[in-house]
């Protein structure tokens, strides 16, 4: 894909990326406000990673790396966007930067209800952790 690029987030594209994902990811999260995204930028200025075609965000993904583990979060590809090999671009970042950072395994979180995304994560060589659930408390 030529027209697409594929680059980090900064500061400045965090109400973008909020109104992208409003459109394009499914399901919501505490954290999807303007303090979570400055705070993840902030944080980690890498992990979040934008496809781009035309200067119009076409897919995201958090590639998270805690040191530990590497997790990615937030896969979305808009609607307009998707079979055209936005999120395989995206997860070749994503994993270029994992292994960059010294990472051996990627958790990703997908929700249960979004087939869609099964058979994306399912392509890309991801499989189902059926031993494990996860468990959340909000602060």
């Amino acid at each position: 894909m030529t027209d697409l690029d594929i680059r980090c987030a900064t500061l400045s594209d965090t109400d973008a990326v909020l109104r992208f994902w409003r459109e394009a990811a499914e399901g919501t999260s505490i954290t999807d406000d303007q303090d979570g995204v400055i705070r993840l930028i902030a944080r980690d200025p890498e992990a979040l990673i934008l496809a781009e075609r035309d200067g119009r965000i076409t897919g995201t993904v958090i590639a998270g790396f805690d040191g530990w583990r590497c997790s990615a979060y937030r896969l979305a590809v808009h609607p307009d966007c998707r079979r055209q090999g936005v999120a395989t671009a995206l997860m070749e970042a994503a994993e270029r930067r994992f292994l960059a950072l010294g990472g051996r395994r990627i958790d990703a979180m997908v929700l249960e209800s979004n087939e869609q995304a099964h058979h994306t994560w399912g392509a890309a060589g991801y499989h189902r952790e059926d031993r494990w659930r996860r468990w959340v408390k909000s602060l």
